[in-house]
């Protein structure tokens, strides 16, 4: 490729009695739907002096490309991480009465303010009694850890199982008799369980909207029932040791860790269970009402 020779570098070889005249000319190529750029700067330049005249020609080829790729998609919450989809997905799903960033239509009694319920013991029994099989699943597959990353959500300190049977043990002290699982939690178990085998994204997406749901909404599902049949009592299932607040971060950051190794297609596929968790929630949360 020729390159320019600056007329300065001529000016030594110039007398008193020598001139010069130069001049240039630059071509710009564009290719179409493309940054890409070609430009060619030509030059010429003449000395003139006693001894004749000596033409001199040169030019320049620039070329210069800058990235022209289409913008990636950005999903809600992706900057923040994997952890911060999931919540924004699962926001979607619930009532402005569950949550301020809810956009679903109240259609079934559960999912009416807390206050309108008029819950009973007897059906608030078997609501414990088929959360329990849910944790004690879903704890026995994390222990049990087919895939590698479940084995990243053992003793996180949001396990369930143990506190459930304190409050199911301490019903019994009271006179009550503990019911049988019922079809919505045998149901949810069995899915779970199927799942865990062959669709770990699937899986995990349910282990994060049961846990998560249970700090926050459950929480508060948990006190207005207390205020209204349990004459306050604060059971073990929402109590626990330690930073609840730190004990979420530690799962938010092992989820996210997990995820990053995920491709996109296999993220999606996850947020797209979030309806069925939602669903399967749904049916056990209705027995409170039963």
């Amino acid at each position: 490729m020729a390159s320019a020779i600056p007329v300065s570098r001529l000016q030594p070889f110039l007398t008193e009695n020598q001139s010069s005249k130069c001049y240039s000319s630059i071509v710009c190529i564009s290719l179409k739907n493309s940054s890409f750029q070609y430009k060619m700067w030509r030059g010429h330049c003449s000395v003139h002096s006693s001894r004749g005249r000596v033409d001199m020609q040169f030019k320049r080829i620039v070329v210069s490309a800058t990235t022209a790729e289409k913008p990636k998609k950005r999903y809600p919450g992706e900057l923040k991480g994997f952890v911060e989809e999931m919540r924004f997905v699962a926001m979607k799903l619930h009532t402005k009465d569950q949550a301020k960033e809810g956009e679903k239509e109240v259609k079934k009694p559960e999912e009416q303010a807390v206050m309108k319920w008029e819950p009973s013991i007897e059906g608030y029994l078997r609501f414990l009694v088929d959360s329990k099989l849910v944790y004690d699943t879903l704890e026995t597959i994390v222990d049990k850890a087919t895939y590698p990353s479940y084995a990243e959500f053992r003793n996180t300190g949001l396990e369930r199982s143990g506190t459930l049977a304190k409050d199911l043990e301490w019903f019994r002290e009271q006179g009550y008799t503990i019911p049988e699982p019922s079809s919505p939690g045998i149901t949810y178990a069995r899915y779970l369980e199927d799942l865990s085998e062959k669709d770990p994204q699937a899986f995990l997406c349910h282990f994060y909207n049961i846990y998560f749901a249970h700090t926050a909404g459950g929480r508060m599902i948990g006190r207005k029932i207390a205020e209204k049949i349990l004459d306050k009592k604060e059971l073990e299932f929402y109590k626990w040791d330690g930073d609840l607040a730190q004990l979420l971060q530690g799962v938010r950051e092992k989820l996210n860790k997990v995820a990053e190794r995920w491709t996109r297609e296999e993220k999606n596929h996850c947020l797209e269970e979030t309806e069925k968790s939602f669903k399967n929630s749904g049916e056990i949360l209705r027995l409170i009402l039963s």
